[in-house]
C-alpha cells in the first residue's frame, strides 16, 4: 500500500476536471483574444467558468480576475493594496509571522521601497485574533493581510471577526484562502474580505491556474503587463483549459463538503489519537480550530526530513512543512512563529489527507511512524541526550 498523504501541497487532479479540459485542448483551442469563432468559442468558456467561480464565492463575475495561481493572487493583491495606498500617503501594512511565503516575501520587497511591515504575532495554538489586528491598524494602514488556513499547521484564522474589524476601521482585507477554498465553506460577503486568493492545483484542479478576487471600487494594479487580458489587469493569453478545469473541480469540492467535511475530519481525528500515543510528540495548532484534513505533529530528538525519507520507503507521502520551502534547512517559520524551540521545529511531520484517502490508510500511515521515530530516535544523540538526563525534555 503506498498512502498519499500531502494533499496541502498538491492534489490528484479531478477525473471530472480533467473531462472538462479535454475539449478545449483538442477541439475549443482558439486564443480567447481573438475574433473568428474558434476564439469567441473559448471566450465562452472562459465567461461561464468566471461565472462559476464567482456564484460559488458569492461574488459577482467581474471581481475574478484569473491568474497562473495563489501566489501570483498573493502579489497582485498586496502590491494594488500597497501602491493604493501610497497614493493617500498611506504605507504601513499588517500580516502575521506564519503567513505563505508568496505574502511574506513580497512584504519584504515592499519593506524595501519603504512601507513598514507589522507581522503579528502567533498565538501557541496558531490564531491570530481580531482584537490584535484592531489593535495594531493606524491612520496610515494601507492593508491587512491574513491567510484563511495555515498551509503547514492547518489552523483556521477567524476572518469574518477580522474583516469586520477592517471594514469598520475601512482598511483594505486580503485574505490568503488557498487551503481554504475547496475544504471549508468559503463566502467572500460573509467574510466581510476585499480580496482573496485560491489556487485550483489544492481542490483537485489542475497546477498553474488560480484566481483573485477583487471586491469593486477597489483598484487593481498590474503586476504582468503584456496584453488587455482579464479587463487589462492581467495580460498573457488565457489558459483556458486551466481555467475551465478550474471552475469543474471548484464546484465538485464546494458541492462534496457536506460529505467530505465530516469524512475527512474523522480521518484527521484518528490520526491525531493515533500519533499522540507516541512519547514527546506534540500536535501543532489548534485541537479544533483546523482545516479537515490537516495534521502537524512534532516529535522531540529526530530530524523530519529522516522521517519522510523513511516513510517514503513504507509507502507514505508527507511533508514536513510547505512545500515551496522544502529545499531549506531552516525549522520550519510558522513553528517558530507559533513558539516553538529550533531542536523541537526540526523534528516535524504534517499529514494533509482528504476524501481520496481511506480509513485504511490511515491506520497504515499509524502501524509505520512510531516504529520509524522509534528508530531515528535510537540513532540520535539528541535523544540519548535526553534519555540520560543530559538536557531537559522539551515535550
Amino acid at each position: 500500500m503506498y498512502v498519499y498523504a500531502d494533499n496541502a501541497a498538491t492534489t490528484r487532479t479531478s477525473e471530472t476536471a480533467i473531462n472538462a479540459m479535454l475539449p478545449f485542448f483538442r477541439e475549443t483551442y482558439g486564443n480567447a483574444s481573438s475574433l473568428h469563432t474558434p476564439g469567441q468559442r473559448a471566450m465562452e468558456a472562459l465567461v461561464a467558468a468566471r461565472e462559476k467561480v464567482a456564484a460559488i464565492l458569492n461574488a459577482d463575475p467581474k471581481e475574478i480576475y484569473f491568474t497562473s495561481g495563489g501566489s501570483e493572487a498573493d502579489n497582485q493583491a498586496i502590491v494594488s493594496a500597497a501602491r493604493n495606498g501610497a497614493r493617500r500617503n498611506k504605507r504601513h501594512i499588517i500580516s502575521t509571522a506564519f503567513e505563505h511565503h508568496a505574502v511574506l516575501h513580497t512584504l519584504d520587497k515592499l519593506k524595501k521601497e519603504g512601507y513598514e511591515i507589522e507581522l503579528l504575532d502567533v498565538h501557541e495554538n496558531g490564531v491570530v485574533t481580531a482584537e490584535q489586528v484592531a489593535a495594531a491598524i493606524r491612520e496610515d494602514t494601507a492593508l491587512v493581510t491574513i491567510m484563511f488556513a495555515n498551509n503547514e499547521i492547518g489552523t483556521l484564522q477567524p476572518i469574518a471577526e477580522i474583516g469586520a474589524v477592517c471594514r469598520e476601521r475601512g482598511v483594505p482585507f486580503h485574505c490568503d484562502a488557498v487551503q481554504a477554498v475547496g475544504h471549508v465553506p468559503v463566502d467572500v460577503k460573509a467574510l466581510n474580505v476585499d480580496m482573496l486568493s485560491l489556487s485550483a492545483h489544492k481542490f483537485h484542479g489542475p497546477k498553474g491556474v488560480g484566481a483573485l478576487y477583487v471586491r469593486k471600487g477597489i483598484p487593481v494594479v498590474n503586476i504582468i503587463e503584456g496584453g488587455q487580458q482579464e479587463r487589462g489587469k492581467r495580460g498573457g493569453t488565457e489558459n483556458t483549459p486551466g481555467i475551465v478545469g478550474m471552475a469543474a473541480a471548484m464546484e465538485e469540492a464546494v458541492g462534496n463538503l457536506d460529505k467530505s467535511i465530516p469524512y475527512v475530519t474523522a480521518l484527521r481525528e484518528r490520526l491525531i489519537e493515533g500519533l499522540s500515543q507516541i512519547p514527546h510528540s506534540r500536535l501543532n495548532g489548534d485541537r479544533d480550530r483546523r482545516v479537515p484534513g490537516t495534521v502537524n505533529f512534532c516529535f522531540e530528538g529526530i530530524e523530519g526530513e529522516s522521517l519522510l525519507l523513511l516513510l517514503d520507503e513504507k509507502g507514505v507521502a508527507a511533508s514536513s512543512g510547505s512545500a515551496c520551502t522544502s529545499g531549506s534547512l531552516d525549522p520550519s517559520h510558522v513553528l517558530l512563529a507559533i513558539g516553538l524551540p529550533h531542536d523541537v521545529a526540526h523534528g516535524s511531520l504534517r499529514l494533509s489527507i482528504d476524501d481520496e484517502n481511506t480509513p485504511e490508510e490511515v491506520e497504515h500511515i499509524l502501524s509505520v511512524v512510531p516504529g520509524i521515530v522509534e528508530y531515528l530516535r535510537d540513532m540520535s544523540p539528541i535523544w540519548d541526550e535526553l534519555q540520560k538526563g543530559e538536557k531537559p525534555y522539551l515535550l
